[in-house]
C-alpha cells in the first residue's frame, strides 16, 4: 500500500492506496519557502515593480483605504500588513488609514477570524472596517464594465486619496489567477457587480479557466474595475502547500500582478496522466471551509480525471455549504444537466447569487462521479447537493473503485488550488 496525505481542516486525512493502482502524487514545482517572511515582504516594498514605492506615494495624500482579505484566504496578512502600514507611515506619519476588508458577497469577517488573520496588536490598534456588499449606504457608482454591467464599489474605496491592497497570487478556477485587481472585484464591489461579472456567459467562455489571463471576459471586467478605483500599489505573495510565503509582488496592480502570475505559472503548471480516480483537496483550512470554495478543488481533479471517473474531494467544511442559494440551487434540481440548462437562459443583467458556482459544480457533477469526504458537515446536506458522502478516506476509495472498478488508477493532487494541472 501507498500512504498518501491530504490536507483536511486543520489536520490531515490519511489515505492507503493499492501500488498497481497508483499512479503518483502531484505537487506544484516549489521554490523553497523564504527563510525569513517579513523580510521578504520588506524586500518587495523595497524594489517596487512599475511604481515609486509606498512610501512616496503616501507622502501626497491625506488618507489611505487598504484593502484586506478576509477569512476565507490563507494570505499571510500578519506579515503584509505591519509592513505595509510601516512604510506608509514612513512616508507620511499623519496619514489616516483605514484597513477594509474585503469579503466580495461572503459573510462578514468576525472580530476573533481578524485577530487570527492581523494578530491582537493590529486590531487593538487599527480601524478596520468589513465590506457589505449590500450596504447601500456605503457604495456608489463608478462607471459600467466593459461587459456592460454597473460597476459599483465600496464608497470608502472611491472616497478616499490612496488605494493600495495585499492579497495573495493562486490559480484561480475562472479568473485566472487570484490577486491584484480582484481585492477590487469582487472585494469590496457590491453584489449587482459581482453578479454582472460571474454571469453565465462569461463563466462559461473558454477563457474563464484556471491559469488564463488573457481573452478572459471575468479578468478584462476586474481589471476595469481596479482602475476605476485607482488602485495604486499592491502587495501580492505566492504561498507554499504550508502557507508560508515564497516570494512577495510589490507594485504596479498590473505589473506587479502580472509578474506575480508567472512566477505562480511557472510552479503551478503539473504535466499529469489521466487517472480513473482523482483525490484532491483545497489545500486544508480556511480554503476548505464549505462546499462553495470546495468546487475549486473539484476543477483541477476535473482537468486530468479521465470521463466518467470518480473524484473524491477532501475538504473539511466546517462552515456547512457555504450559500444558501448555492445549496438550494443543487438541492431542488434533479440532474447535473437540469441546473446548467436552465442557467445559460439566463441574461447577463440577471444574474443570481452563487448562479457561477453551482453552474461549475454541475459541469464537474455532470462529467464524473464527486465523493466527499467532509467530516465537519452533514452528510445529508452534501446527498442534497447530489454528491456521494464518505464516513472516512477508506470509505471515499471503497466508494471510488466500486464506481471505476478494482483496476482503476488513482492520482493525488493533494493541494488542487495550487496547481494548474494538464493530462499527460
Amino acid at each position: 500500500m501507498v500512504k498518501v496525505s491530504v490536507p483536511c481542516h486543520k489536520y490531515r486525512a490519511e489515505f492507503e492506496i493499492p501500488e498497481e493502482n497508483y499512479v503518483g502524487t502531484f505537487l506544484p514545482h516549489g521554490e523553497a519557502a523564504a527563510a525569513d517572511p517579513a523580510a521578504e515582504v520588506r524586500r518587495a516594498l523595497a524594489e517596487p515593480i512599475a511604481s515609486p514605492r509606498l512610501a512616496e506615494l503616501a507622502k501626497k495624500a491625506n488618507n489611505c483605504v487598504v484593502i484586506c482579505s478576509d477569512h476565507t484566504r490563507p494570505v499571510p496578512s500578519k506579515y503584509i500588513i505591519p509592513a505595509m502600514l510601516e512604510e506608509l507611515r514612513r512616508g507620511n506619519p499623519a496619514l489616516d488609514i483605514t484597513l477594509l476588508v474585503a469579503t466580495g458577497c461572503h459573510r462578514g469577517t468576525t472580530t476573533e477570524e481578524l485577530t487570527g488573520k492581523f494578530g491582537p496588536e493590529i486590531v487593538a490598534r487599527e480601524k478596520i472596517v468589513v465590506h457589505d456588499c449590500d450596504d447601500e449606504a456605503m457604495l456608489v457608482e463608478a462607471g459600467t464594465l466593459p461587459s456592460g454591467g454597473r460597476l459599483i464599489i465600496d464608497r470608502r474605496v472611491m472616497e478616499c486619496d490612496l488605494v493600495v491592497a495585499e492579497g495573495f497570487i493562486e490559480p484561480h478556477f475562472f479568473a485566472g489567477f487570484s490577486g491584484g485587481r480582484k481585492s477590487v472585484l469582487p472585494g469590496v464591489a457590491s453584489r449587482v457587480t459581482v453578479l454582472a461579472n460571474h454571469c453565465a456567459e462569461f463563466i462559461e467562455s473558454p477563457f474563464s479557466r484556471t491559469g488564463i489571463l488573457d481573452n478572459n471576459p471575468i479578468h478584462r471586467d476586474m481589471v476595469y474595475a481596479a482602475r476605476q478605483a485607482k488602485l495604486a500599489f499592491i502587495v501580492n505573495t505566492v504561498i507554499d502547500g504550508e502557507k508560508r510565503i515564497i516570494r512577495a509582488f510589490a507594485g504596479d496592480m498590473e505589473e506587479a500582478h502580472k509578474i506575480g502570475a508567472e512566477f505562480c505559472r511557472r510552479q503551478a503548471h503539473i504535466e499529469v496522466p489521466e487517472a480513473d480516480i482523482v483525490i484532491t483537496s483545497n489545500g486544508g483550512y480556511p480554503l476548505d471551509m464549505n462546499v462553495y470554495q470546495s468546487v475549486k478543488g473539484m476543477t483541477a481533479a476535473e482537468a486530468v480525471c479521465r470521463e466518467g471517473g470518480a473524484i473524491i474531494m477532501v475538504s473539511g467544511c466546517s462552515d456547512g455549504h457555504g450559500g444558501e442559494s448555492f445549496y438550494r440551487a443543487l438541492k431542488a434540481a434533479s440532474s447535473p444537466d437540469e441546473i446548467i440548462d436552465r442557467v445559460k437562459r439566463v441574461p447577463r443583467d440577471a444574474t443570481t447569487p452563487d448562479q457561477w458556482q453551482y453552474q461549475i459544480m454541475a459541469r464537474v457533477l455532470k462529467r464524473f462521479d464527486v465523493i466527499m469526504y467532509a467530516p465537519e458537515c452533514s452528510a445529508e446536506m452534501l446527498k442534497d447537493m447530489m454528491v456521494t458522502p464518505a464516513a472516512s478516506p477508506a470509505d471515499a476509495l471503497a466508494k471510488a473503485f466500486a464506481r471505476c472498478g478494482r483496476s482503476a488508477k488513482v492520482a493525488v493532487l493533494p493541494d488542487g488550488v495550487s496547481v494548474i494541472p494538464v493530462k499527460r
